[in-house]
């Protein structure tokens, strides 16, 4: 999202004859949070709520760390295109990702061993799921972590014993199936799994110029155009 919102807006100043650069690293909401309470960025990107210890830690860098919503997003659960599962219950998901069930006899008419994967701890959106989908339990000690969406949706199209987690921006990879959860679909309003993105700033400190017009113009009509452009959910 983030990557289209930038040169969507260096097309404007463009135009304005002015110019900005990016530099956008997408590494995960912890390197995110930690790129505001280190000051080494204008703007952090999360997809999760900052901890009580990235807070405090912040504020003894005299820091004042500020959430700023700029679309949503859900978790949608992804099996391989295979599967005969449609729908799964929140209780059944818990159940997978924290090991408690391996053979996709206990939940379905199917059998097999399960692959699940998951993202790196690193992730907010593994966070996310363990807190909303899990009930906060650890992991199973055989899921298998992968460095992002992209990695996941690709792991799961090529293994029909596979599920795993994604944003909607990658729920139209060619063969995955997005499941349902309690009989909701991902695009619903009343879906379980859904969290905010945020974008991170020091509120103890002005942004520059343009980093402030480049807010305003994520949050503005052309930004939340694109956030619906690429699956997100606009404000």
């Amino acid at each position: 999202m983030v990557p289209q919102i930038a040169e969507a807006f260096k097309a404007k100043l463009k135009k304005q004859g002015k110019s900005v650069s990016f530099e956008i690293a997408a590494e995960g909401s912890s390197t995110g949070v930690a790129s505001v309470i280190d000051g080494t960025s204008d703007i952090g990107m999360s997809s999760r709520d900052p901890k009580a210890k990235e807070i405090a830690k912040a504020k003894a860098n005299g820091i004042d760390m500020k959430t700023i919503t700029v679309a949503k997003d859900a978790i949608a659960v992804i099996v391989n295109e295979l599967s005969p599962l449609n729908n799964m219950t929140l209780e059944q998901v818990e159940m997978i990702f924290s090991g408690d069930v391996s053979d996709w006899s206990a939940i379905s008419a199917t059998t097999g061993e399960i692959s699940a994967y998951t993202r790196n701890t690193s992730s907010g959106t593994y966070a996310v799921f363990q807190k909303m989908a899990m009930n906060s339990r650890d992991y199973g000690s055989d899921t298998q972590k992968m460095a992002g969406n992209e990695q996941i949706a690709a792991e799961v199209a090529n293994n029909k014993n596979a599920i795993g987690y994604v944003g909607l921006a990658y729920i139209k990879t060619p063969g995955v199936k997005v499941l349902k959860i309690n009989g909701i679909a991902p695009i619903s309003g009343a879906y379980p799994l859904a969290r905010p993105l945020y974008y991170l700033v020091n509120g103890n400190k002005k942004l520059s110029p343009l980093a402030q017009d480049f807010v305003d113009f994520s949050l503005g009509a052309d930004g939340q155009a694109i956030v619906k452009r690429v699956d997100f959910l606009p404000l």
